[in-house]
């Protein structure tokens, strides 16, 4: 005999996986910090120094990136920019520290840290979920849900 209790226990499993997988497909701010020297920042522009292509902004200063530490933000945040997966993701960073071409983005602890280092670089760059922007940021680039 079947129980009844069997599609509020899927529902029960389901629903707390449904809102995690949304909240990894919210759109995605690539910031700076309010008081930061870069004023303007085009997708081609963020791809090219979140792949290691270049380190260095259109007017020249050095650039210096913050990824989140893994998760669904950062998954998303890659994939809507890159079209990379993460799995894709590591297996090139790899290849670029092997090879030392390039050394990937500064991985912070969370949010928070993300957060005070933009406040305190002048030419930091992070993504955050749009839901997690305050006043100490400045929006440069909207990335879709991928």
């Amino acid at each position: 005999m079947l129980s009844s209790r069997g599609p509020l226990l899927a529902w029960a499993v389901a629903l707390p996986l449904a809102l995690c997988i949304r909240l990894a497909w919210a759109d995605i701010a690539l910031v700076t910090g309010r008081q930061s020297d870069i004023q303007d920042l085009s997708r081609e522009e963020a791809t090219q120094l979140y792949l290691g292509h270049r380190a260095t902004l259109a007017n020249g200063q050095a650039a210096v990136l913050i990824d989140l530490p893994p998760g669904p933000v950062r998954d998303a945040f890659y994939l809507s920019l890159t079209g990379k997966n993460p799995a894709q993701i590591r297996a090139y960073w790899s290849r670029q520290v092997f090879t030392g071409r390039a050394l990937p983005p500064r991985q912070a602890s969370g949010m928070e840290e993300i957060l005070r280092w933009l406040a305190e670089g002048r030419a930091s760059l992070a993504y955050l979920p749009m839901e997690a922007l305050d006043p100490r940021v400045r929006v440069l680039l909207t990335l879709p849900a991928p």
